[in-house]
């Protein structure tokens, strides 16, 4: 396992490969810059948590927004204190709560049935995890111009992405389509997590902009977009059919399928895109 220095050793490795040649000529020994996957194990007042599979950069963003998207805390101020150390095989993320948030914390361990990035942690039923997602009253004033100059620049905020091809990325956006921030990781909920993190520890109101993914929209996207305050979810493919159901019940607006050309808008109950 890699012991990181610094924060690139967290997020890439260089590998030796061989180019072949298939509808170019030409085979080459090359040296690939490579993401960097590895088993996160998340403990929560000593309890262990979870075993997520991360890219394990950004791990105090990434402790918050994981946090919040499980309703562990409310806001980043309820966290005492994040520790992040390499282990044998990976790296252990310790969260430390006050009393009251340590029972949430163990009561949803008691009853976790899988570890996974999914977003389906501790989640016992299908009656739990249909259960109705906080309404998002947010509102703000955009168009398809904000879109397109969001998605633009996207690349520029993607140096991890850029370097290894294999990463996804998740950006905080004005109305007007500045992006304001952005994280990466190789799990597409670990960079919305690790996004809605850092906007907790910058002060950057989630419900003053849009989130824009470069990722399909699965409904865990749409549950952590919503409970984070955000109007506005923006993915670069396609949606599933129950986060197109559960962004409309939210009040959430959905776009997706974004691309230099066109977007679909899947979800505007308040008309905010102009």
């Amino acid at each position: 396992m890699i012991q990181p220095d610094d924060q690139r050793d967290r997020e890439m490795v260089d590998l030796p490969v061989r180019r072949l040649g298939l509808a170019e000529p030409g085979d080459a020994d090359l040296t690939r810059s490579i993401a960097i996957e590895a088993p996160v194990s998340v403990e929560v007042g000593g309890i262990a948590y979870a075993v997520m599979m991360a890219t394990p950069a950004d791990l105090d963003d990434y402790a918050v927004g994981f946090a919040l998207s499980e309703g562990l805390i409310e806001t980043a101020d309820q966290i005492g204190r994040v520790d992040v150390h390499p282990i044998e095989g990976g790296f252990a993320l310790r969260i430390w709560l006050p009393p009251e948030r340590n029972a949430i914390a163990l009561e949803r361990a008691r009853t976790r049935v899988s570890e996974s990035s999914c977003g389906l942690c501790g989640i016992e039923n299908i009656e739990e995890v249909l259960r109705p997602l906080p309404p998002v009253t947010a509102r703000i004033g955009t168009d398809r111009s904000a879109i397109a100059t969001a998605l633009a620049s996207l690349r520029d905020h993607q140096p991890l992405g850029q370097a290894t091809g294999a990463v996804h990325a998740a950006a905080f956006c004005s109305p007007a389509g500045q992006i304001l921030l952005a994280r990466e990781d190789v799990g597409r909920h670990n960079a919305l997590d690790k996004l809605i993190g850092a906007m907790a520890r910058t002060g950057v109101d989630p419900a003053s902009g849009f989130i824009l993914l470069s990722a399909r929209c699965s409904y865990e996207l749409v549950e952590k977009t919503a409970r984070a305050g955000c109007p506005m979810l923006v993915t670069v493919s396609a949606p599933t059919s129950l986060a197109a159901t559960r962004a409309a019940a939210a009040g959430l607006t959905l776009v997706a399928l974004a691309r230099t050309d066109s977007a679909l808008i899947v979800s505007d109950p308040h008309g905010m895109i102009a």
